[in-house]
C-alpha cells in the first residue's frame, strides 16, 4: 500500500553543534513558492476532508405504511414516479418531486410479494400477493387527468403462491415464480407458458432489460439460473454456499448481473461463465436483501439486514458509501432512480428513505452570488 506524505529532510534544517545558528531555507525567486506542492496537497487534503465532513446524504422520509415496506419499484417511462409495497398489502404511488404519496390501495390480503410496471405504454401495474392473487391495476398519468382506482382492472386466482413478477422488455407480457416460472399474456386468465423446475420454490426472478427472452431467478435451493424462454429447461444454475434474495442486471450489458446473498456478499457474475462469480462484493456485516443498479451501469446500491445500504462500483470489491441514520431499522428493500442522482431505501420501521447517490453532490438552485463566485474560480 502506497501512503502519500508531507516529508523533510532533518540534515536541511538541524544545527550540527549547539553553537551553530538556526538553518533557514529562502528561495531568491521572487515568484516561486518553495513549499508551493506541500501547500496544494495539504489544501486539497483538507477541502476533500471538509467535503466528506459536511456531506449530507439524507433528504427525505415518506412515511405513510403500516408495515414495514418489502419492495419498491420505479417507473420505467416516468421519471418522478416510484411504487412500494408493505406487509399488510398496502401499495402506494409516489411522486418523487412533491414527496407525497398519489394512492393507496389494499392490493392483498396479506404481503405483497412483486410489483412489476408495463415498460411498454406504462399504464398498468401487475401486483402478486401472498393469498395466492395476481392483480392488474391502472397506472393513469398524472397529465390525463383520469383518476386513479381503487379496484383492479383483472384478477386472477393461482393455484400456488407467487414470490416475484417482472416484466419481459419492450412487452406487456410478464413473467411470474413460485411453483415453477410462468410466461402471462396482460388480461389473459392462465399463462401461455409454464416452466417446472422440480420441487424447490423459485423466490425471485427478473427479466434481461435487452435480450427479452433471458431469465434469470434464485430458488429455495440456493441456487441461481438462467432460463431462456424459446427453451423447455434452464440453461444453466450454479449453487452458492447460502441462499440469495434478490439480484438485478447490468442495463447496458445483457451479460451482467449482481446477486445479494444471504452469506453478507453480492457476486457479480458473467452468464457466459456462470461456473465462477466475476467479483465478490464485501462489507455488509448481515444478510443482503436487495439490489439494484443505476442507469448508467458503473455503480449499484444495496440492501442489507444490518440497516444499512451501501453504494458499490461495479468493478470494485469495495464500497464508497454507507448510509445509515439511528432510526433505521433493517432495510429490505432499495432502488437507483432514474435520472442518477437520489436512491430510495424502504426498511422494516415502515419509512421509505430518500438519498443523494452522491454524498457531497450540491443539488438545487445555484444563486447568482454563488454562481459569480464559480464563475471567478474558473477564471483564476
Amino acid at each position: 500500500m502506497k501512503i502519500k506524505v508531507i516529508s523533510r529532510n532533518p540534515d536541511d534544517y538541524q544545527r550540527e553543534t549547539k553553537k551553530d545558528i538556526f538553518k533557514a531555507s529562502r528561495s531568491y525567486i521572487v515568484n516561486q513558492d518553495p513549499f508551493r506542492h506541500q501547500v496544494e496537497y495539504t489544501r486539497a487534503l483538507n477541502a476533500a476532508k471538509l467535503e466528506r465532513v459536511f456531506a449530507k446524504p439524507f433528504l427525505a422520509s415518506f412515511d405513510g405504511h403500516n408495515e414495514a415496506v418489502n419492495l419498491l419499484e420505479k417507473h420505467p417511462l416516468r421519471l418522478s414516479t416510484v411504487l412500494s409495497g408493505a406487509r399488510d398489502g398496502q401499495v402506494k404511488v409516489w411522486h418523487l418531486v412533491t414527496k407525497k404519496c398519489v394512492q393507496t390501495v389494499q392490493a392483498h390480503n396479506g404481503p405483497v410479494n412483486g410489483i412489476s410496471i408495463d415498460g411498454q405504454i406504462g399504464d398498468n401495474f401487475i401486483t402478486v400477493g401472498q393469498d395466492s392473487q395476481l392483480k392488474i391495476w391502472a397506472l393513469p398519468a398524472e397529465s390525463s387527468g383520469v383518476p386513479f382506482s381503487e379496484e383492479p382492472c383483472h384478477s386472477i386466482p393461482l393455484n400456488y403462491v407467487p414470490h416475484s413478477v417482472s416484466h419481459i422488455v419492450n412487452s406487456s407480457n410478464f413473467a411470474t415464480c413460485g411453483d415453477g416460472i410462468s410466461i402471462w399474456k396482460l388480461f389473459r386468465e392462465s399463462p401461455i407458458r409454464h416452466y417446472d423446475l422440480g420441487p424447490n420454490t423459485v423466490n425471485f426472478l427478473r427479466c434481461n432489460p435487452i435480450e427479452d427472452s433471458i431469465i434469470a431467478g434464485c430458488s429455495s435451493d440456493r441456487s441461481i439460473f438462467l432460463l431462456d424462454s424459446r427453451q423447455r429447461t434452464p440453461l444453466t444454475k450454479v449453487v452458492l454456499k447460502l441462499r440469495s434474495n434478490s439480484l438485478a442486471w447490468h442495463p447496458l450489458e445483457s451479460f451482467t448481473f449482481t446477486v445479494a446473498n444471504e452469506d453478507y456478499n453480492l457476486y457479480t457474475f458473467d452468464m457466459r461463465h456462470l461456473e465462477k462469480a466475476r467479483i465478490v462484493h464485501e462489507g455488509h456485516t448481515s444478510a443482503v436483501m436487495d439490489v439494484d443498479y443505476s442507469p448508467s451501469g458503473q455503480e449499484f446500491v444495496s440492501a442489507s439486514y444490518d440497516r444499512s445500504i451501501r453504494i458499490f462500483p461495479a468493478e470494485q470489491w469495495r464500497s464508497r458509501e454507507v448510509y445509515h441514520t439511528p432510526r433505521m431499522q433493517y432495510v429490505l428493500s432499495v432502488l437507483w432512480s432514474l435520472d442518477n442522482k437520489y436512491v430510495l431505501s424502504g426498511s422494516d420501521d415502515m419509512n421509505i428513505r430518500l438519498w443523494k447517490a452522491n454524498a457531497a453532490e450540491k443539488l438545487g438552485p445555484v444563486y447568482l452570488k454563488q454562481k459569480n463566485k464559480l464563475i471567478l474560480v474558473g477564471s483564476t
